[in-house]
């Protein structure tokens, strides 16, 4: 069903005016404070072999040479703050921001016979 599809929105490295947003980390940064917001480490995550894992609703990408975050929609529905939060440091960055939404791996496929 194309209405329960999620919406993803894609908040880039670059301002409305197309000056690339600095530090360079940003969105490692930001997927950073986020990782809170997804699935727990294992119970033998501890020591050296503790490390950081990235929310499955906020991750850091590159798209091209662009640095990207990716924000899952559902991040609204488990923490609606947390997904403010991500949304309004866009805005206040004046970063560029797509809306998407995540399409079924058959979406390809022929429908419907050949053309």
């Amino acid at each position: 069903m194309a209405d329960d599809a999620p919406t993803e929105y894609f908040i880039q490295g670059i301002t409305s005016t197309g000056k690339k947003f600095r530090p360079s980390d940003w969105s490692e940064r930001l997927a950073g404070v986020m990782s809170s917001f997804g699935p727990k480490a294992s119970a033998n995550a501890r020591g050296p072999n503790a490390y950081l894992r990235y929310s499955l609703y906020v991750r850091p990408t590159m798209i091209g040479d662009l640095k990207v975050v990716v924000l899952d929609s559902r991040l609204k529905d488990v923490e609606p703050m947390a997904f403010n939060f991500v949304m309004n440091f866009a805005k206040d960055n004046d970063l560029v921001v797509t809306e998407a939404c995540e399409l079924p791996l058959d979406h390809a496929t022929q429908q419907g016979g050949s053309r």
